[in-house]
């Protein structure tokens, strides 16, 4: 791809971010994101509902306010799945966009042998309030705002492992918007953030790291991870994007000997429609964890600091 020469583009593809800023107006400027993928659940409704969900998440993380959004899908034309589906799949994906005050106005639909939806959204934002992953301080307190282990149970669900119950716990946790999340830190003021997806939360952390130039101390006791994902764990349920991602990290990231295996499977594993990972002034923590907690965010948790590391490093020790 040739450079990007357009000095209105506040963040680009070369930043590794979350979402695209450019700038429109010396107060205002837009932020543009896309996300789809194949179904991680047997419900059609549900799976749009999360597809969208995950999709408005990139704008959510940079501190933006999602607007418009263009439906993208794929869907096997003539069977063997009636065209009722693809509805349901758009009809999750339009009620949770509305519900976060988004408006779908239109779309692109191909003819594909496995179906796939997601969302392309158009936010605003302030250009000088960008939360970019790339401004961690020294001393940061480091917020996670959704439990790990979503992967693992999305893998077990297609495996056969999990019970209805499970299914409609981890469903609420990836359809739970990260709409008060973001609204609660940029009231506070925060110094970046980013939204735990694909990368896991030890990628996505690295990227924080390495765009920073700082190191970060992780506590895994303080990490909220979703009971279910332990005997999965134990089942051989494990995407392979978790090995793709510990492979990422794994010279990077400095394991305590008494934090397992199966623990640092859960850093590495691949979440979808994840919770905000969000770097806040220690002098600030108190102050975002209490509009956190009055805007109904059920997880909110200080799990680590960002530290002084040349290397970008991160550290895990299980207290």
């Amino acid at each position: 791809m040739p450079p990007i020469t357009d000095p209105n583009v506040i963040v680009g593809r070369d930043a590794a971010d979350d979402a695209a800023v450019y700038k429109l107006a010396p107060d205002l400027a837009i932020v543009q994101t896309v996300d789809y993928f194949t179904p991680i659940v047997d419900d059609p409704y549900d799976f749009g509902s999360i597809a969208a969900a995950n999709a408005l998440s990139d704008v959510y993380a940079m501190g933006g306010q999602p607007l418009i959004a263009l439906n993208i899908a794929g869907f096997p034309s003539g069977g063997p799945l009636p065209i009722s589906v693809l509805g349901e799949i758009m009809r999750g994906g339009a009620e949770k966009a509305a519900e976060a005050g988004v408006s779908i106005v239109g779309g692109h639909t191909i003819d594909d042998k496995e179906p796939k939806y997601g969302l392309s959204v158009t936010g605003i934002i302030h250009p000088d309030k960008v939360l970019k992953n790339s401004g961690a301080r020294l001393g940061d307190d480091i917020v996670l705002t959704k439990p790990l282990g979503i992967g693992i149970i999305t893998t077990g669900i297609k495996r056969s492992l999990v019970d209805e119950k499970t299914v409609r716990k981890v469903v609420e946790v990836m359809t739970t918007l990260n709409k008060a999340a973001s609204e609660a830190m940029v009231e506070v003021g925060v110094d970046a953030c980013t939204d735990v997806t694909g990368f896991g939360l030890l990628g996505h952390l690295r990227e924080v790291t390495l765009s920073s130039a700082v190191g970060a101390r992780l506590r895994f006791a303080d990490i909220p991870v979703l009971p279910e994902t332990w005997d999965l764990v134990g089942k051989g349920a494990v995407p392979g994007g978790a090995q793709r991602n510990r492979d990422f990290i794994v010279d990077s990231t400095i394991f305590d000997p008494d934090v397992t295996l199966e623990q640092q499977t859960a850093l590495c594993d691949p979440q979808t429609s994840g919770g905000l990972l969000i770097f806040v002034p220690r002098g600030r923590t108190e102050k975002l964890l209490r509009s956190l907690e009055a805007k109904g965010v059920g997880v909110r948790a200080v799990i680590g600091e960002i530290v002084e590391d040349d290397h970008a490093r991160i550290w895990v020790a299980s207290h």
